[in-house]
């Protein structure tokens, strides 16, 4: 199962978000996402969980869950809709 997780600390490392996540299961793959140009975090990311219910349970375990002062949104990603690119300048 593909979970959503919003609202990270921008200091969050794929690592830590993946040790986060690994207290309920497998974690298949935890990818925190950064802007192309200055390679900051964009304060949201992805993590990867092969058994449903050990994901289900993460989510309901960590969201609302306060990670470095922060206030984490955890949720089951919904499909990537298609949308035009914006032009780059």
């Amino acid at each position: 199962m593909n979970i959503y997780v919003g609202n990270l600390p921008f200091s969050l490392t794929e690592g830590e978000l993946e040790d986060l996540f690994s207290e309920f299961g497998a974690v298949s793959s935890a990818k925190v996402i950064s802007d192309r140009d200055t390679g900051r975090s964009k304060g949201f990311g992805f993590v990867e969980m092969s058994e449903k219910d050990e994901a289900e349970k993460a989510i309901e375990e960590l969201d609302g869950a306060e990670v470095q002062g922060r206030t984490l949104k955890v949720n089951e990603a919904k499909p990537r809709e298609n949308r035009p690119r914006r032009p780059r300048y």
